[in-house]
């Protein structure tokens, strides 16, 4: 049974832990976002300032759009970037900094899907396209960093986001909805590809 839930970031595992493949969040509270060159910098440096920002808050895979207007950054664009181009990383940065959620679309991995497991996370998929829709979600750009090392889509970008709507697609029992659909979609194609 699909459930619709507000989650406040950041989050313990016990709440986390509650979570089901298939319910729908509207989240809340501060994310992180990071894309290739970050994910590498994270998982191999672990710079020591990330992990109170990391901690039991959430990691958003994404390159946003952002415009600086009287001396303060606004988010144009947000939305998710491909996930499994940090299947490399990710695992060693949810055991190192303690994130409870990944957003991001196309799902992870197995390695990642132990470490959710392990560690008390949940991957929640945001929909390709809508970056317009998750960019007003945002209500205010904290803070960026590496912006002139990785460039605007690169960087790491801390953003405090209200009702921000994800669908939890793996969960912390190991349930996944990508898994659940390739299943589904092997048993559909025995069915039709037989005389």
């Amino acid at each position: 049974m699909t459930r619709k839930l507000k989650l406040i970031l950041p989050t313990g595992a016990s709440a986390v832990r509650e979570l089901r493949a298939g319910d729908t969040l509207l989240l809340s509270g501060s994310i992180l976002t990071a894309r290739d060159r970050a994910h590498q910098w994270l998982a191999e440096e672990k710079p020591e300032n990330m992990h109170a920002l990391l901690s039991e808050g959430a990691l958003y895979h994404c390159g946003p759009i952002m415009l600086r207007q009287d001396n303060r950054w606004i988010c144009k664009a947000a939305g998710p970037t491909s996930s499994l181009r940090q299947e490399a990383f990710m695992a060693t940065i949810i055991c190192e900094y303690g994130i409870r959620c990944i957003i991001g679309k196309g799902g992870m991995g197995e390695a990642s899907a132990e470490a959710l497991r392990q560690y008390g996370a949940v991957y929640c998929s945001a929909v390709g396209g809508a970056a317009v829709l998750y960019a007003n979600a945002v209500e205010s750009v904290e803070k960026v960093f590496r912006l002139e090392d990785f460039g605007m889509p690169e960087a790491l970008w801390l953003m405090h986001i209200r009702d921000f709507p994800v669908m939890v697609s793996m969960d912390a029992q190991g349930n996944s909805l990508y898994r659940d659909v390739e299943a589904q979609s092997r048993r559909q194609y025995r069915g039709i590809s037989k005389p």
